[in-house]
């Protein structure tokens, strides 16, 4: 009875509410779409990359090609997948959903994550925040993201196959090292559900990979729970020399 009002009600939303760019908020012509100077401002990532973080090459090198970096000391990881390259338009998303409450933009992150989702991947597991945290900001971004990424793919995202026992302090301004003991030890997988993650490939769901640390330390606990594989895909990726 209702789908004859259907169109010209979309019409007047359209009007009144017209879909706006992620990146700065001038009217476009769909949901989730960019404006040509913000899509001009992004750099999607993918191959040619190392074979074992993924960090993007300038040339292809070979499949079992990897970084300096990771033939000094491989990463317990399957690799570090991430739409778009750490950047003014790419970080500008990442604060707005943060600390703006911008929660629609996890949608549009999820749809250029998936293109990079892992063919084998059994479940997501979302990078978790402290409670104290959570209860202070009312949601966790990497939940968000994961959950589009779910209705996106079919793979199915426990929001609890993860814990972080521990408060930490923020890691923004800390050096590598130095974010890498603040996180050490601060992620468990609850008792109770090792045998989710047991054998399984889980690809661990975050918004932005900056120095690996947060990464490294879900990681260990992952694997310490007998996950068969730990794939990072985020929203953006700081590059060397961009940190």
């Amino acid at each position: 009875m209702l789908r004859p009002l259907t169109t010209p009600l979309r019409w007047i939303a359209d009007y009144a509410l017209p879909p706006r760019c992620p990146g700065c908020g001038v009217p476009v012509g769909a949901d989730h779409r960019f404006c040509a100077d913000c899509w001009s401002g992004l750099r999607f990532l993918g191959p040619p990359w190392c074979a074992a973080c993924h960090l993007p090459f300038d040339h292809d090198r070979g499949a079992d090609a990897v970084c300096a970096a990771c033939a000094q000391t491989p990463p317990r990881h399957a690799g570090v997948r991430a739409a778009v390259a750490y950047g003014p338009v790419a970080g500008a998303l990442a604060v707005r959903l943060k600390h703006g409450g911008r929660i629609a933009l996890a949608d549009t992150m999820a749809r250029a994550m998936v293109r990079l989702m892992p063919e084998d991947a059994d479940l997501l597991v979302p990078v978790p925040l402290h409670r104290g945290r959570l209860w202070r900001r009312g949601f966790n971004q990497a939940v968000l993201i994961g959950a589009a990424v779910s209705r996106l793919t079919g793979v199915t995202q426990p929001v609890d196959a993860l814990e972080r026992r521990r408060a930490t302090t923020l890691l923004r301004g800390l050096g590598r090292r130095a974010r890498a003991r603040t996180v050490a030890g601060a992620f468990v997988v609850p008792a109770g559900r090792r045998n989710l993650v047991r054998g399984r490939a889980v690809v661990l769901v975050d918004d932005v990979y900056t120095t690996g640390a947060t990464a490294a330390a879900c990681t260990r606990a992952l694997r310490a729970a007998g996950a068969r594989s730990v794939t990072v895909l985020c929203w953006a990726r700081v590059l060397p020399g961009d940190d």
